[in-house]
């Protein structure tokens, strides 16, 4: 993989041989739970996260149901110890990719969905109301 945030169109294919075989040159690499892609733009690693969280999130319904189940108290603290330090994780590095706009709005479908669960509103709710 070459990582360069260049926008020319220039040959990135570069051949590497190990044993005389050619190594597969590869679009990302996940290194220490941050992956990483050719342009350094993070957006793999942010749906990534995102899919992680929504699946933590949606395995809450069965005992965080709308009118009974598990006090808004106990969904926080699950929130707190077990969905936010997902997108946390390595956070220093892959910040500024939260400026576009795309990633902001894959980025932010999170904090919505668990907010519905701990309010114990309805999906139709505004997440300004949230």
């Amino acid at each position: 993989m070459v990582i360069s945030r260049r926008k020319r169109k220039e040959n990135k294919e570069v051949s590497v041989y190990t044993n005389n075989k050619i190594l597969e040159q590869i679009q990302s690499i996940k290194y220490l739970g941050t992956i990483i892609d050719t342009k350094l733009n993070f957006r793999d690693h942010i749906m990534h996260i995102s899919s992680k969280c929504n699946k933590v999130i949606h395995a809450l319904p069965k005992p965080a149901k709308q009118n009974w189940g598990l006090s808004h108290v106990a969904i926080h603290t699950i929130y707190i110890g077990a969905i936010l330090p997902l997108p946390l994780y390595g956070a220093p590095v892959w910040i500024e990719a939260l400026k576009k706009e795309c990633n902001k709005t894959i980025y932010n479908r999170v904090p919505r969905l668990i907010n519905i669960k701990i309010d114990k509103a309805f999906r139709t709710t505004s997440s300004e109301a949230l």
